[in-house]
């Protein structure tokens, strides 16, 4: 098997020596995804639950780019600054998977990139 590189220019581009996205054979990789803007490339801030939209957005524009969506998300972790906005990012998150949400973990973490508040990586299994 070898790797595929996924990249969009309706996700915000890396900030790093990563990839948006890794595909090897039906799995897609997900780098963590901030809430900046693609098309500003700034940063989404003030509210949390708006935070957490951009976040999904990206993530959807990046399974958008690699033909899969949602649904086929198996796996989802979430980093946090602050474990006193759960509740916000869980609400807007929860809007994104509806039915069969995936496993998933919720961390609190000292500090993000760009001091984002929330981070967002996935596994998919692509159909």
């Amino acid at each position: 098997m070898h790797k595929e590189v996924i990249k969009t220019e309706n996700a915000p581009q890396p900030i790093g020596p990563y990839s948006q996205a890794i595909k090897v054979g039906n799995m897609l990789y997900v780098s963590g995804q901030i809430p900046l803007n693609p098309a500003t490339s700034s940063m989404v801030t003030g509210d949390i639950k708006a935070e957490t939209k951009q976040v999904m957005e990206n993530i959807k524009a990046i399974l958008t780019e690699a033909k899969t969506n949602l649904d086929s998300v198996v796996k989802a972790t979430i980093f946090c600054t602050d474990l006193n906005d759960f509740a916000a990012i869980n609400e807007m998150y929860g809007s994104y998977f509806t039915v069969m949400p995936p496993a998933r973990e919720t961390v609190q973490v000292v500090r993000l990139p760009k001091d984002a508040r929330v981070e967002i990586s996935v596994i998919v299994l692509v159909p």
